[in-house]
Order: C-alpha cells, then structure tokens, then sequence
C-alpha cells in the first residue's frame, strides 16, 4: 500500500479513511476493506469484471477473487491494541481529598498534578507564581536532572543539553557556558529558520538554473533552425538582387521588356506606396521592436518545437479522442468492445502516434480544471500480440514508464511503483514535459511559470512514447479533457 506520512495511517483503507476491516490486497499492491472495494465497485460475490483499483485506475482480471490478507489484519489488531495500551492514564489532582477531579496541569517544583481550579489558585498565589507548570504528565522526574533531582532551566552551550543549577554550580557542567533555556530554544529557532531559509533558496537557485539550462539547450537548437531559414532566403535575394541589378543594367529596350516573366511580376501589378522609401524605413523600424519585445518572451519559443498527436489505434475503448487528434475524453456514453483490442487496454491511457529515440522534445497539456491526470512518458511499444493481460504500459507501476499523476490538488511522481510527493504550491493549469534522450533526463514543469516540478533520469534504450491518462470520470466531476497545448510557430515565413 502506498506510504503515507503519519504512523498508522499505512494501515488505513484509503475510501473509508479507517484502519482496514477484513482487508484484501488487490494484484497491483493496494489495499482496501472488502467492503469498501465491493462499494466503489457497486458488486457482490456472483458480480463478474472487468474491475480497476480506484488508487492508480489498472484495470484487473474479470475473475478476480477477493482473499482476506489476514497478516494485514493482524498488524491493524496489534496496532490499535498498542495505541488503547500506550494512551495515558488519567491523573487525579493530588490536592483534591473530598472528590478527585482530573488533572490538566504538573508542578515539577512541587512534583504535584493539579486539576483546572487548582493550578489557577497555584498562578495566582504570589508565593508560586515562580513555580513550573507543565502539560499533566504521570512521570514529573522525566523531566528533571536525573542527577540532582532539580528543574532543567539552563542549557548547556558546549554539551547542547539542558541542565539544572546545581550541575553548572557544582556539577559536571561546572566550567561549561550556559545560558537560560528559554534564550536558547530562541537562537536555535532562529538558526534552524536560516538554515530552512538558505536551503529553499538553494532549491530555488537550482531549479533556475535547470530552467535556463534547459531553455538555452532548446534555444540553440532554435536558433540554428532559424539561421538556416535565413541563409536560405538570403541566397535568394541575392540571387534576385543580381538579377534586378543585370536587369536595370540592360541598355537595349527589346531585351529589357523580353526578360523572364516568370522573375519580375508586371509592372502594373506593382503598389507604388509599397515601395515608399520612407515608409519602408519606419516598417523596418516597427519590425525592431516587436524583435525586440517578443526576445523577452524567447524562453516560450521552444514548447513549440513538438507538437505530437495521439493516435486513437492506442487509446482506451472509454476513452475518445478529438478530431485533430489533440484532446482526450473520458467518454460520455459506453461503447461496444472494440473487435481488435489494443495492449494499451490495461489502463485507461492513450499514447501518441510519435515516438523519440534521440534529440531533445518539449510538449504542453493543458490540466486546468481536471481534479485527477495521469501524464507522463512509456518506453517501448508493445506488439499488437502482446495480450492486455501482459501489458506492461501502465503508467508508473513499472520500470519503463514515468509520469506525474494529479489527484485533488496533490502531486506524485510516479515510476516502478515507487511515489513521491512533490511540493506545489500553485495548481498546475498546463504541464510541460521535457525529453533529453541523449542525457536520459526526464523533467516535468509548470508551464506557465517555467518552474521545475520533478527531473527523472531516464536510461533506456527502446522509443519513448508520450503517454495520457485522463483518469475515470466519476459523477460528472472529471470529464473535462487533456489537450495538447499547440500554436502555430509565427517564425515559419515559408508559410
């Protein structure tokens, strides 16, 4: 099951949010209370599949039988009974006689406990206002110097440890600088929140500096496309510039009017304020500027570079695809089985008709709106052969696949049935995914910001093919599509 971040709560069915009762293990590792699968699958014992496991959507065998992981259950048993046998005690007030109330409060100078009204008279008393008064604990010597039984009110500088009076008086920590132990939780505080601070913005610096690594890799590679556009339209108004200046050069009137008609269009054809010296110039002028202004946007050129399209082949029988072949949905209405079923079956995903084996490849999905996604990249295309049952392209749950999955405002990185969650602070509305074959880096951002979210490494050797899921549609709640962000590249002047 997957791991959480709080004790006992690996032990917890995630539909119900309670420890497990009768838990089973479904055959991609997790975990749920018979009765809670049979509820999200709406069935009983003589319902037959197909069935999905509602954590990461696999779809599992129709003749799927139920067995109570009884070891399971015997940790969930032995927890809980060690959770009621380490819950405290409850501690009477040792200054109530007539009716014990509960005590809230200990005075470790009095070694007392000390019910609500009790320990205000003992705050209001001028006598034992200079009293210690801590959370009720049934162990009050716990927190005393186990050598002279005294409060622990300094703390060690050299040793970082507290100590009582009598220890730096007398004591072992008599030539030791102490200081009092409410100044010391203060300055270590503050050096634990510089130390967090630093290290953030080491993180921070970092994922800059990824970013600009990135962009400058994908930016030379644009640039020198570009230069070779260049060069040749260049070579072809050199080519007409001769041309014209051979042309304008030609004395003989009939050889003037008898040149190729082909390269120089009728002179009637010609808008005189087109050629406006003047007027050329301040296009040229206006031209400067939107140069210049769209160079601040440069680092955006690239995530037009690729534009794959999915390839409805591969896709899910639930799941359709637009015409342009750039959206996938969670289909409305059901559908008959499809007569030649894909491997790609096994989970409800789609892959793109392109694959790469080499270069460098950025592409953007749109994911505004949708409460759960599934994106990432799978290696190498099973064979047509290849039965759903011995898919191995669901996403994250092997080693040949990689992917971010989204569910209600949290974040994993998945891959090999490992996860990881990831800190994002702002909702992700479009998701960029960058392939360097050659370095094996996998890196998944926030497309609008341009900030790092996860940076797989990635060796392998057979073709990467990007892959979606749209995740199940649950009461309306999760139809809205993935869709390819695309826009056509304004630097294309052959168009």
């Amino acid at each position: 099951s997957s791991t959480m971040g709080t004790v006992g709560e690996p032990l917890k069915c995630p539909v119900c949010q309670d420890f497990f009762t009768e838990p089973v293990t479904l055959q991609c590792g997790h975990d749920f209370c018979l009765t809670c699968i049979r509820a999200v699958w709406e069935t009983d014992e003589s319902t037959e599949g197909p069935f999905f496991c509602p954590e990461c959507q696999i779809i599992l065998p129709p003749d799927l039988t139920l067995d109570i992981n009884t070891s399971l259950q015997e940790k969930v048993k032995d927890f809980t009974a060690n959770q009621q046998a380490e819950s405290s005690p409850i501690i009477h007030c040792d200054h109530c006689i007539e009716k014990p109330c509960v005590a809230i409060r200990t005075c470790l100078t009095c070694d007392a406990s000390l019910c609500q009204a009790h320990a205000q008279l003992h705050q209001q008393r001028s006598a034992l206002r200079e009293h210690t008064l801590v959370d009720v604990t049934k162990d009050p010597l716990s927190l005393k110097c186990r050598e002279h039984r005294d409060e622990l009110k300094l703390f060690c500088m050299e040793e970082k440890i507290p100590v009582c009076c009598l220890c730096v008086l007398v004591g072992v920590h008599k030539h030791h600088k102490a200081s009092q132990l409410h100044d010391a939780s203060a300055d270590f505080r503050q050096t634990y929140m510089v130390q967090k601070s630093a290290a953030d913005f080491r993180e921070k610096i970092s994922d800059k500096y990824s970013r600009i690594h990135a962009e400058e890799a994908y930016m030379t590679d644009w640039l020198e496309a570009q230069r070779g556009i260049m060069e040749t339209q260049i070579k072809e108004i050199d080519r007409l510039r001769a041309s014209n200046k051979a042309l304008l050069q030609e004395t003989n009137d009939l050889q003037f009017l008898q040149s190729d008609p082909l390269d120089f269009p009728p002179l009637q054809a010609v808008n005189r304020d087109l050629c406006d010296h003047e007027k050329l110039k301040t296009i040229e002028r206006l031209v400067d500027d939107l140069s210049l202004a769209l160079s601040q946007h440069f680092p955006r050129m690239w995530s037009y570079l690729s534009s794959p399209a999915l390839d409805p082949k591969t896709a899910h029988p639930k799941l359709e695809i637009s015409p342009d072949k750039k959206q996938v949905y969670w289909r409305r209405h059901p559908v008959g089985d499809r007569p030649n079923p894909q491997p790609y079956d096994s989970q409800y995903s789609v892959l793109t008709q392109e694959s790469f084996t080499n270069g460098q490849h950025y592409w953007e999905v749109i994911v505004q709106g949708k409460p759960f996604w599934m994106i990432g990249v799978t290696a190498g295309l099973v064979t047509k052969k290849t039965s759903p049952a011995q898919s191995s392209s669901s996403l994250g749950v092997n080693s040949t696949s990689w992917c971010i999955y989204h569910g209600d405002g949290q974040y994993l990185a998945c891959h090999d049935t490992q996860e990881k969650q990831l800190p994002v602070a702002k909702r992700v509305r479009k998701l960029g995914i960058l392939a360097n074959i050659q370095k094996g880096e996998l890196s998944f951002y926030d497309a609008d910001a341009m900030t790092l979210l996860h940076a797989f490494c990635v060796q392998c050797t057979e073709p990467l093919y990007p892959m979606f899921n749209p995740c199940i549609d649950m009461n309306g709640v999760n139809r809205q599509p993935l869709t390819l962000f695309w826009i056509k590249d304004p630097w294309n002047w052959e168009e």
